[in-house]
């Protein structure tokens, strides 16, 4: 079943951090049985304990999720994080293989054409998550942002390296990694515990768990802050049952001391968690209550 194309129109849900701007810019939604395959352990009888995910996380008892890239003004700076799935792609996952969406016009349309984007930043190397960094020209794959540095973690970068992938990641690097790398565009970038700055306002925090080099991204403006979860958080279902683990977690255990960390850090502040496969409203703060988690969602600030 393919998934459901994103809804086609020119808007995307905006916030305002207080001299950085960060816009929600939809690829596709995920088809319904995404859910249950990413998250086995987010079973029906479980979601009925967090009522409050209905209806905009979930449909009846599955989980929505949705694929989508944020793009960021700070400074001046042009940054998107994350890139999707891509058009054009063959990709083993039916919902994924050659879609033809336009992502490219979506970012166009609130001022990010392809060729004013400063910085690409990957929160991780998994297909869903670099597929935009390149499209089909000619026959050849070209960096889609040909003016960008793109950003990975060493880390990540080095592990994926010295593992040996199965045929279809190995597609995905030939299509929509190494085309990026042989143009000389990649920066490995060193992420400890402190972080590392990229832009104005804009940090690196390491997220490991999910993948060894996983990031997030960390957006401190003058009004306000704000995390970019990459997938160290799937779903708000893992806001309530923070256990919950993806299928293709590397580390599990690694990823729930993460998920942890990262929502301990940000419960009972007005820093915003943006979801990377959150379905709207996507935003929200995070609210802490007998032991667990819970997302209060946060409209957004404007609609570009």
């Amino acid at each position: 079943m393919n998934a459901t194309a994103a809804t086609h129109t020119a808007t995307a849900p905006s916030w305002s951090l207080g001299g950085i701007e960060v816009h929600r810019v939809d690829e596709i939604e995920l088809p319904r049985q995404t859910g249950p395959w990413l998250l086995p352990e987010a079973t029906g009888e479980l979601m009925d304990e967090v009522p409050w995910l209905r209806p905009a996380f979930a449909d009846a008892d599955v989980p929505r999720l949705a694929s989508h890239a944020f793009a960021v003004e700070a400074g001046g700076t042009r940054i998107i994080v994350d890139t999707g799935i891509g058009n054009d792609k063959v990709r083993a996952n039916p919902a994924w293989n050659g879609l033809d969406t336009d992502f490219l016009e979506r970012l166009s349309a609130i001022g990010f054409a392809p060729d004013s984007v400063d910085l690409v930043i990957t929160t991780h190397l998994h297909t869903d998550h670099v597929g935009w960094n390149t499209r089909l020209s000619d026959g050849s794959w070209e960096p889609a942002f040909p003016r960008a540095r793109y950003l990975v973690s060493r880390t990540e970068w080095d592990y994926w390296a010295s593992v040996e992938m199965d045929e279809a990641r190995a597609q995905m690097f030939r299509d929509s990694v190494h085309p990026v790398r042989d143009n000389g565009q990649y920066d490995l970038v060193d992420v400890t515990g402190r972080g590392h700055e990229v832009a104005d306002g804009i940090r690196l925090r390491p997220a490991p768990g999910h993948t060894p080099g996983q990031i997030t991204v960390e957006l401190r403006g003058t009004d306000r802050s704000a995390v970019i979860t990459g997938d160290s958080v799937h779903h708000p279902v893992q806001l309530a049952h923070p256990q919950v683990t993806s299928c293709v977690d590397i580390d599990p255990r690694q990823a729930v001391r993460t998920r942890h960390d990262l929502l301990n850090g940000l419960a009972g502040t007005d820093g915003l968690l943006l979801g990377t496969h959150f379905p709207h409203p996507t935003a929200g703060r995070v609210h802490a209550h007998d032991g667990r988690f819970r997302l209060l969602p946060e409209p957004p600030t404007a609609v570009s």
